[in-house]
């Protein structure tokens, strides 16, 4: 591997820290040369002389700037022209009147949060894993800059290939809402899943085992629940939020889910909940209270289990893949006219903290009787 390239800038540079701090060229980090490779431009402004670069009040850049995530530098000659042109950009936009200035305020934030996120567990997982084993003679430093070198263009295409099918996909389900009441109305089958007793698991184990143990399971619900047409909200170590905006499809997903993970000797126990109703959507997140209630359903599931609400159990039922009589009195399963998939079985009402007297249902492959 070739030794690494350090391509000093001339005279002091601020050192990014927002304390206003500079160091010269001899102090020079591998840091600030990994940062010039990224961004391909020297430092070159204030945050004053970028803004009015940009033609952007100083307060609206601020604004933009904590909403993408990044700290108050003071006046410290830390950003580029590619932070010039992000700014006229956003601005760009308020001002031939596509977004309001709240809008792109939350279009800064969603995607800063959004790409901090992905760029620190890229970083940690290639810079961890792919300078362990550095040469004799080099640093993991030394590597850390040949390494982002060659990684940074294909990394780049590739989040933006991924960027365009995932809009692609959004774009669809807009559209698709303006023809299908349904979905218009807001209404989803939000689903948690959540491994048992991680808390006490998480004492006995060792750090990597623990590591290995989450991207285990969040990798295995990720893609089983991309597969089945559903969509990831989030993940939080031990548990993962899904939404489908059908109900059957959210029941399969919920179903194979724990039959999946029932196969893994060395993963706990799973236990999901899941409840249909009106959603709120915002930045890339849901609230509400069919969110409260799937989680709520979650809590009191027993193990390798899955707790519908009453709103899901009617939905699956008015879809045909539950047999009637399992809500209400009805014809035969054999001459309905439908193939029925789960069995759904009511289970004692109980009060949910800030919900009320709630009746879950217990969902299970249904099995027929032939």
């Amino acid at each position: 591997m070739r030794q690494v390239r350090r391509p000093h800038e001339d005279g002091p540079v601020a050192d990014g820290s927002g304390n206003g701090g500079e160091t010269g060229p001899g102090d020079q980090t591998v840091a600030l040369d990994l940062e010039r490779l990224i961004l391909d431009a020297p430092r070159k402004y204030t945050p004053y002389q970028a803004a009015r670069a940009a033609d952007v009040p100083m307060e609206l850049a601020t604004r933009f700037w904590r909403a993408m995530g990044f700290p108050d530098i003071g006046q410290s000659r830390a950003l580029t022209d590619g932070d010039v042109i992000a700014l006229r950009r956003l601005a760009g936009l308020v001002e031939s009147g596509l977004l309001s200035e709240p809008m792109a305020i939350q279009v800064a934030r969603s995607t800063g949060q959004t790409t901090a996120r992905l760029a620190g567990w890229q970083m940690d997982t290639f810079l961890d894993n792919l300078t362990q084993a550095v040469e004799p003679g080099l640093t993991r430093a030394d590597v850390a800059y040949p390494l982002v070198e060659l990684l940074l263009p294909e990394l780049e295409q590739f989040l933006v290939y991924v960027w365009r099918r995932q809009l692609a996909a959004v774009t669809g389900r807009v559209v698709q809402a303006a023809e299908d009441t349904e979905i218009t109305s807001g209404r989803l089958a939000v689903g948690f899943a959540d491994l048992v007793g991680f808390t006490r698991l998480s004492r006995r184990l060792e750090e990597e085992e623990l590591g290995e143990l989450v991207e285990s399971f969040e990798n295995t619900c990720s893609d089983l629940i991309a597969g089945h047409g559903g969509r990831v909200v989030k993940t939080l170590g031990d548990e993962i939020l899904y939404v489908s905006e059908d109900p059957a499809t959210a029941a399969e997903i919920a179903l194979s889910l724990v039959e999946t993970l029932a196969k893994e000797d060395s993963m706990p126990a799973l236990r999901v909940g899941m409840a249909f109703g009106t959603v709120t959507s915002r930045m890339g997140d849901v609230f509400g209270t069919t969110v409260n209630l799937a989680s709520r359903l979650t809590s009191i599931a027993p193990k390798d289990a899955v707790l519908v609400d009453g709103e899901l159990a009617a939905a699956l039922e008015q879809n045909g893949v539950v047999p009637p009589s399992d809500l209400t009195e009805g014809a035969p399963p054999e001459q309905d006219g439908h193939e029925h998939r789960f069995h759904i079985q009511p289970m004692w009402r109980r009060p949910v903290r800030g919900l009320g007297l709630v009746e879950p249902w217990l969902l299970s492959r249904h099995v027929s009787t032939d």
